[in-house]
């Protein structure tokens, strides 16, 4: 290419820039052209020449026109990136500089080989040449205009020189062309350099682009300190850290005046302030936490190399809200907002720990708080009201025990509570009975009123020796008094819960293996049908002889068996002997096993009767199983298809103590029963209660209604038998009044006597029934 076009290696603001400067300076090209103008006239009248009087004229015309043209730029709104309209005005401005280039060049070519005069020649030669200097000087970047006058002033003036026709002056021609040609090569050299100038300002314009987008964009604050820890360089993000506005502003102020306006408003702490700045002054490197306000936390990054300091601001209050959340979830139990049992033991731990280093005998209280008939809440109202529940306790609970209290939930429905601030015992028995007031207060949950009752553990101990595992134990026994002694109450531990408890303790290892070794035997109740005044069946009941404690009480054992899972195994000895000894008695008398809700959720209850009777032996119809509402109720489905199982088989089921549990009648209803068996509570007072008769005789009733078998337990004497057999419609009656329980070999007697001769009613005996 002859021309590099200016709008193609500028950049847009450069261009106009540029085209902006040709138009800049409307006075100067005046005195220029008028200047000219009057060097012409002077040559002129010096020479007497006319024409050269011309080129006076030509001048002032170019240089009016010249301004009006200018006075139209400037009327003109030219943006700083409107290259198209720019380039319209370079070409007017190309225009108006090639006329009055071509007037120079003329004025030397006409002096020089039509006038012939030295002093016009001198004129115009010198005019016309610093003309050429300033053309290359100002014009220098724009190419095309440049060179464009250049030529059309020097090429009439070498003409000029030529036609002369001397020697000398065609030698002064060959001299003045290197100068033309170095006046382009100069100007090209000045636009190179400002190319590179161009670029280089691009470059350095982009990359404080980039910095400053990166610094505005940057997710994290940074902030740089020279080596007097004075601000150079620092983004909003780094003031969010502190708070504080406008970060521009702290600009080239120390670092350590902004720290003191965060400290003083509060949003930096002292002792931040002082480990930063002594990081930064002692030039190392390291990372401290900044929490700055609530919630907002920032792990800052120090980071020196020579005499510059980084700061890196990392906002990483996401992280540690999820870490708090995450160590709340993992301490605090979530439905009741409580301490876990983790938890907890961490906190008295610490405090038994530090009673035991110190030695000072402070009474310290421990107490287990468990919700009584917590699974008969979640059965019959559903888990969304058992968890209401729980909820409620546990916002009621540090309330009842006091802020000096340490409250958790141990889990399910067991709560517990520690307190060690040296209380008398008085007052913390007291308070023991204020929590059970305040436990049993009516409960407001979103579609119901409810009361709930509590069975409360607990232990006062002054041994600083005493940890919380034992502590825990003991409250376990006193709460375990507590339900086993009617429920919603407060049992304070003693000293004989302790040998009780080693006791249950020795009877749990006895017991396994005088299941395993077969010492577990069987007594058996006879069940009468009074009216025909015959036996139709027997209650199994088991009997344990300790081989040094002597007999042990059923209350005792099975209880025991039931709380270490023995139960199911005891419940399979029970019926594999039971139905052995029926099959050896005659007739078609039955036999009758109970059952525990532990058997239906550990084993196939199904499985395990057939097995006992298809090894003994006996008829499907011999046997009778007997549960408890309780039973049932703990495991509903699981009782509800084996007993229905077993019923389709012949087996008799019998729902036993009837009237001291739940008494739903929906599992009468509900349930595969063949038989009734009502409890001894409901015949205690019938002799002298005629109300207490009339309710056993309508419970009697609905069973019968029911289509149901009733047996009724717990008759003692032979007025509470004539009264059942005149005012009520049993079939069948189970008491003391036709003997205690006897052994098998005395039971077997009785049954073969009895098949002779009808059994006589015998007295109220002396002694409990086991």
């Amino acid at each position: 290419m002859v021309f590099e076009a200016a709008h193609k290696i500028l950049p847009p603001v450069d261009y106009v820039s540029m085209i902006r400067s040709l138009y800049a300076d409307r006075r100067s090209m005046l005195f220029g052209a008028f200047g000219s103008a009057l060097a012409a006239a002077v040559a002129a009248l010096e020479a007497r020449s006319m024409i050269l009087g011309a080129f006076v004229g030509l001048f002032i015309l170019v240089g009016l026109v010249r301004n009006a043209d200018m006075r139209a730029f400037d009327a003109v709104q030219l943006s700083d990136t409107n290259v198209r309209l720019a380039l319209h005005w370079e070409i007017r401005a190309t225009i108006g500089a090639a006329a009055i280039a071509l007037i120079y060049g003329t004025w030397c070519m006409v002096s020089f080989w039509l006038v012939d005069d030295p002093f016009a020649e001198l004129t115009a030669a010198s005019v016309s040449v610093s003309v050429l200097v300033g053309v290359s000087q100002r014009n220098f970047a724009i190419d095309r205009l440049m060179t464009i006058q250049v030529l059309l002033i020097a090429v009439p003036l070498a003409l000029g020189l030529l036609l002369v026709g001397n020697i000398y002056y065609a030698l002064l021609t060959l001299l003045l062309l290197p100068f033309f040609a170095s006046l382009r090569r100069i100007a090209g050299s000045a636009r190179q350099i400002l190319l590179r100038a161009v670029h280089g300002r691009l470059a350095a314009s982009a990359l404080a682009t980039q910095l400053d987008t990166a610094l505005t964009t940057l997710e994290h604050g940074l902030m740089m300190l020279d080596n007097a820890g004075t601000i150079e360089v620092a983004n909003g993000q780094a003031l969010q850290a502190f708070n504080l506005p406008n970060s521009q502003s702290w600009i080239g102020r120390p670092a350590s005046e902004l720290f003191d306006v965060a400290v003083d408003s509060q949003a930096m702490p002292k002792a931040a302030r002082d480990q930063l700045g002594s990081l930064i002054a002692a030039h190392s490197s390291g990372k401290l936490l900044l929490s700055v306000r609530p919630g907002r936390h920032f792990e800052v990054s120090v980071s020196s190399r020579g005499p510059k300091t980084v700061l890196l601001f990392e906002d990483i209050s996401a992280r540690i809200i999820a870490e708090e959340r995450m160590s709340y979830m993992a301490r605090y139990d979530a439905l009741t907002n409580l301490p876990n049992r983790a938890y907890f033991a961490q906190q008295v731990e610490a405090i038994l720990r530090e009673r035991r280093e110190t030695g000072h005998p402070t009474h310290v209280a421990l107490w287990i708080v468990d919700v009584d008939d917590f699974k008969h809440i979640n059965d019959t109202m559903g888990h969304i009201a058992g968890d209401s529940v729980l909820a409620e306790m546990g916002r009621r609970l540090p309330l009842a025990f006091g802020e000096n209290a340490i409250c958790a939930r141990l889990g399910g429905d067991e709560f517990i509570a520690f307190r060690a601030d040296g209380i008398a015992p008085q007052f913390l028995a007291e308070r023991s009975e204020h929590v059970l007031a305040s436990m049993g207060a009516e409960m407001r949950l979103p579609d119901r009123s409810m009361v709930v009752d509590v069975s409360i553990g607990m232990v006062i101990s002054e041994n600083s020796g005493d940890d919380l595992e034992s502590l825990m134990v003991k409250a376990d026994l006193a709460i375990y008094a507590a339900k086993g002694t009617g429920k919603a109450k407060v049992v304070q531990f003693h000293e004989r819960m302790d040998t009780e408890y080693q006791l249950r303790q020795q009877l749990k290892q006895d017991l396994k293996q005088a299941i395993a070794g077969g010492e577990i035997t069987l007594a058996y109740q006879a069940v009468v049908d009074p009216r025909k005044n015959r036996i139709v069946g027997c209650e199994a009941l088991a009997r344990w002889d300790h081989p040094e404690l002597g007999p042990i009480s059923p209350a005792l054992f099975i209880p025991i068996a039931e709380e270490t899972g023995l139960i199911t195994d005891l419940t399979r000895a029970v019926l594999a002997m039971a139905t052995r000894d029926c099959n050896t008695w005659p007739g078609d008398t039955t036999i009758a096993v109970n059952l525990s809700a532990r058997d239906f959720r550990a084993c196939n209850v199904e499985s395990m009767v057939l097995d006992a009777i298809k090894v003994s032996g006996l008829p499907h119809h011999r046997l009778e199983i007997e549960v408890t509402e309780s039973a049932v109720i703990e495991e509903r489905e699981a009782a509800t298809m084996a007993l229905a199982a077993l019923c389709r088989k012949g087996v008799g089921v019998a729902l036993d103590d009837f009237g001291t549990g739940y008494s739903s009648l929906s599992y009468l209803q509900a349930l595969p029963l063949t038989k009734l068996k009502i409890d001894r509570s409901f015949v205690i007072d019938i002799e002298a209660d005629p109300q207490a008769l009339r309710l056993l005789a309508n419970v009697a009733q609905l069973g019968k209604d029911l289509d149901l078998k009733i047996t009724v337990e717990g008759v003692e004497t032979e007025g509470q038998l004539n009264l059942l057999t005149s005012q009520t419609k049993i079939d069948q009656i189970q008491g003391f009044v036709y003997g205690p329980p006897l052994n098998l070999e005395a039971m077997t007697r009785l049954l073969q006597a009895h098949h002779r001769s009808d059994l006589k009613p015998i007295a109220k005996r002396a002694g409990a029934r086991h």
